[in-house]
Formats: C-alpha cells, structure tokens, sequence
C-alpha cells in the first residue's frame, strides 16, 4: 500500500473513532439505564443558615428556583468532556483542575469498570462543574439554595425530625467511600422531589466558600468573595447538626481546582415563573 493510501486510511479510522466515541457519550444514558435529566421546581422559601456573624442575617430568603432531580452522571459527564475537548483529563489545564481530575476513568474518553455510567461523576473541579452547567444552559446552586432543598425529609418538610432520613444519612457518612459508586438511582428522593442530595456523594455550590449573605449570589456585588478562602463564623445556629457541620467543613477547605473521590455536583437554574407568595416555607 503506497504511503498516500495509507495516509487516507488512518484519518479515516481516527474521524470514525471520533464519531464512535461521540455517538457512545450521546447513548450512553440510554444503554445505563439512566432517564433524560430533570429539573425540580423547588418553592420560594426562607433558610436558616447554621453558621452566622454577627453582620449576618438570621434568615435569608430564597427565591424559588429548580434543581436537577439527579446528581450528574459519569455518561452525562462524558458527553460534555467529548464536546468540549478543553475539559478532558489529560488535556484540562492544572489551574481549573487538579491531578486527580477523572483519574478513575478507564481512559480520557472511556469510563471503564471504575466509573459506571449511571454514577455520580466525581473527581471534578469546581471550575469543570460550571463549564458542564453553562454548556447546559443553568448553573451551579448556591449554598443557600442546596441547603434549602436539602433540609426537608423523605416525607415532610422537617428533615431534622424525619427519622429515616437521619438513619440513612448518618449511616453514608460512617461509611468509606464506595468504589466503583453506586447509580444514581440507588438515591432516595426527598419531599420536594429531588434525589439523592444525602447519601451519593457530597455536592459542589457555587459560593462553595464564602459567607452567606442573601439566597441571590449573583445580586452581592459588593462582598468580598474570596474562593480560594474558606469564611469564618462566629456562631452556630445548632450545635447538634453534626452533618451540616460536616458539609462546612468540606466547603471551607476546597480550592476551586480540587477534586476528590467523593465529590460531585448537580445544576440549578432560576425557575421560569415566580411561586406565589403563599408557598414560602421555613427550613427546620
């Protein structure tokens, strides 16, 4: 075979590897199982942060906005990082993400046994996590916002009274990081129908590090957002709320390159028209 036949050859293989790789990322959901992502309507409501200063309000208020029913998976992952070349693991730059980013996937575009495609995705960077939200056209939630959606139980609005709620989250946190992690459908869904917010993985925000101050981020302008400094607080609201606690904590130490074996995310986005007043509530 002459050099030029050879040479048309192997392009040929290299654009129908391309088009292998990207038609598997399209169909992945679909062969895992795994239903087309969905978005929960979450009530305007008003959030009783655990950590405050003393220039801290005691409540913020939260718009009503809508939240991914699941976290993102590895599949829905892996679309995005075929689509967006400059979001692949061995081609990211190191200040928007660090070594360990997708070091458990099989290959840059290939899951493998490690890596299911209906799990969680973790190992990725806060800056990933918002390139994947803004290519969907949404964003990450605010920490006001996901704690908000988190507070409620399997069956009420009170998730610090439901029992199988605390039962179930305590447990995950007494447990070692599951390897390969399990789908997402394993995830019990709360009262406002989100699933799996306690018990998957831990969750990026988008002011994963900073105080909280009003449920509108993007309104603060003038704060002094450091991201890369975790806030401090002077008082907490509940002293017994071991797994809040837990969640600061995890907030306060991340940089916005990290990523680690059990930390995922999931996309919000504002709701497309305003609750009525009448179905503001208080988180417990």
């Amino acid at each position: 075979m002459d050099a030029p036949t050879l040479g048309r050859l192997q392009s040929s293989r290299r654009w129908f590897h391309r088009g292998l790789v990207w038609w598997t990322a399209l169909t992945m959901s679909a062969i895992g199982g795994v239903a087309a992502p969905a978005l929960i309507t979450v009530p305007a409501g008003i959030y009783l942060p655990l950590f405050r200063t003393a220039r801290d309000p005691v409540q913020v208020a939260v718009n009503a906005f809508q939240l991914d029913e699941n976290p993102v998976t590895n599949a829905e992952f892996l679309a995005f990082v075929t689509a967006h070349p400059r979001w692949r693991r061995e081609q990211v730059s190191r200040l928007f993400a660090d070594s360990s980013y997708l070091t458990h996937w099989a290959g840059e575009l290939e899951l493998g046994p490690l890596a299911p495609a209906d799990a969680p995705v973790v190992r990725v960077s806060w800056f990933a996590a918002r390139a994947y939200a803004a290519a969907q056209g949404k964003r990450l939630p605010s920490t006001a916002e996901w704690e908000f959606a988190a507070s409620v139980g399997y069956t009420g609005l009170n998730g610090r009274t439901d029992p199988d709620l605390k039962r179930d989250l305590y447990a995950w946190l007494a447990r070692p990081v599951a390897s390969p992690l399990p789908g997402i459908a394993t995830g019990k869904v709360n009262y406002f129908g989100v699933r799996g917010l306690h018990g998957l993985v831990w969750e990026w925000v988008e002011d994963f590090s900073t105080a909280l101050v009003t449920g509108e981020s993007r309104g603060d302008g003038g704060l002094d957002r450091d991201l890369f400094c975790g806030s401090g607080a002077i008082g907490a609201r509940d002293t017994s709320d071991y797994a809040a606690f837990m969640r600061q904590a995890l907030r306060s130490s991340l940089k916005a390159n990290n990523t680690t074996s059990s930390l995922g995310f999931r996309c919000a986005r504002d709701a497309v028209a305003p609750l009525s007043s009448s179905s503001v509530i208080v988180s417990p």
